[in-house]
């Protein structure tokens, strides 16, 4: 099977993009009525190309940041065949048209919802999961019954390079192909008329994105990010919490768009939590996190510059630096980092760090926390560690988040059956299992009506004294 590239210094005309997107347009008529066993297959030979190429996948990942090959495992391989996974056993009943209840004024017909496939697919996916996050939403294209354009990060080449080599196994461009690229290729392909677009990265380009999908009026599904707060209560055990946000901040070096950014822990807890973690952070990665082969490090030069810029401000304006800040520009490595004493003018507190550098603010009253939240921007994700259930569900009723985990980390994400995704700023839309599904899908609304007298027709007109009536009478008892 083949499948497409355009990376000629990285310059993409329009014209060579648009053959592309009109084969996979004409094809998307054929896919359409594809059945569940067709999809199925496909998402078989997926599944076993993933496991017969785990250690290809390790190597990429390593490549292109020094990934640590078990995080590889955990949260490029293992997540993508939990999606995998979960559609091979529900797909059956996701294509299935539902059925709907019929209304007193509708007696006579039946409805049901039927899910149709929106057509032609654009899937860009970021660097710092860019295999999963690649994978997962083409998962749910294909169990939709959609054709895709796949746009990897230009940033982890390795990666790229490795899933064109996937797809050109495994289907043929007319129907999923790549196109490698920087932010020109991605221009290029925001002018197509796609039937949905699913973007992943940050709110900055969301807005990019979701301009461009104005244009033709095209849905979006849009995964972004920003600051989740991770809250610590005096009821928390903060061993537990400790290790919980430890492995929540530090996997992947804190490149995650739902890692906990910043903690509000309770005052009379601060000391022992910053012990904690400590402690925690030399159990993981030992005394010297940067000989550990367990860390990752940062994506590139940029954006190791522009952690080191946020905790020099930090420290500059007041900051405590506890851990960590310890950094090498040549291996691109960041030590985990602890922040105290962080207020909220410091520029580490103003942008999501998406880095190994963990501010801690505190609180006395639990609304103090729920003030600080709601008074920014909405969240991915939010933490919660308490055993006080009375303060864990003021926590949900007075915040908003895309989702969150109580007395635990990014673990949400995992579960397949829970929708995934933002709000407002973090994200506009759902993703994974049917939620993934819906997103790649029409869902058309069906109604057979029966032949002769139908309810209805009491109201044609003439709008006769008798027609008003009756409608008075169903308006008042109906």
């Amino acid at each position: 099977m083949e499948t497409e590239a355009l990376t000629s210094d990285h310059q993409v005309f329009e014209d060579q993009l648009l053959p592309i997107f009109e084969q996979q347009k004409a094809y998307a008529q054929t896919l359409r009525i594809s059945n569940v066993e067709q999809r199925k297959e496909k998402l078989k030979r997926l599944r076993q190309w993933i496991l017969s190429n785990r250690i290809a996948i390790q190597e990429a990942l390593s490549k292109d940041f020094q990934k640590p090959v078990f995080e590889t495992d955990i949260t490029e391989i293992y997540s993508t065949k939990t999606e995998l996974d979960h559609a091979l056993g529900q797909l059956h009943k996701w294509m299935r048209p539902a059925k709907v209840g019929t209304p007193l004024v509708l007696i006579g017909t039946r409805s049901r919802v039927m899910y149709e496939p929106k057509g032609v697919a654009l899937i860009i996916a970021p660097w710092n999961y860019p295999f999963y996050l690649l994978v997962s939403p083409l998962i749910s294209a294909i169990a939709a019954g959609c054709c895709a354009i796949l746009k990897p990060s230009e940033m982890t080449p390795a990666t790229a390079s490795l899933v064109r080599r996937m797809v050109a196994e495994l289907f043929e461009s007319r129907e999923v192909t790549v196109v490698e690229g920087d932010a020109t290729v991605a221009t290029a392909l925001l002018k197509l008329p796609f039937d949905h677009i699913f973007f992943t990265g940050s709110p900055q380009i969301g807005k990019v994105v979701m301009r461009a999908a104005a244009e033709h009026l095209t849905s979006v599904t849009l995964e972004l990010g920003g600051k989740s707060p991770c809250i610590v209560d005096a009821t928390a055990n903060i061993k537990d919490a400790a290790e919980k946000i430890a492995i929540g901040k530090f996997l992947n070096a804190g490149q995650t768009c739902i890692a906990p950014d910043y903690i509000l822990v309770h005052k009379s807890k601060e000391k022992e939590l910053v012990q904690a973690l400590q402690a925690v952070i030399t159990q993981f990665y030992g005394a010297d996190p940067e000989t550990s082969s367990d860390l990752a490090h940062i994506i590139n030069s940029q954006h190791l510059n522009r952690l080191q810029g946020l905790i020099s401000d930090a420290v500059a304006k007041g900051a405590t630096l506890v851990a960590g800040g310890k950094a090498n520009a040549e291996t691109r490595y960041l030590a985990p980092t602890l922040l105290t004493v962080v207020t909220p003018d410091m520029q580490v507190m103003q942008e999501e760090i998406f880095g190994p550098v963990l501010p801690v603010l505190t609180f006395e009253q639990i609304h103090e926390v729920t003030h600080f939240v709601t008074e920014r921007s909405k969240s991915l994700a939010l933490y919660i560690f308490s055993q006080d259930k009375q303060q864990i569900e003021y926590v949900l009723k007075h915040t908003t988040a895309g989702g969150v985990s109580v007395n635990e980390c990014l673990m949400h994400v995992l579960h397949p059956d829970l929708p995934f995704g933002g709000v407002n700023t973090s994200g506009i839309g759902k993703s994974h299992g049917f939620y993934g599904f819906v997103a790649f899908s029409n869902e058309k609304a069906v109604l057979h009506q029966r032949i002769g007298l139908t309810n209805y027709k009491q109201f044609y007109p003439p709008y006769t004294q008798k027609v008003k009536k009756l409608f008075n009478l169903l308006l008042q008892w109906l």
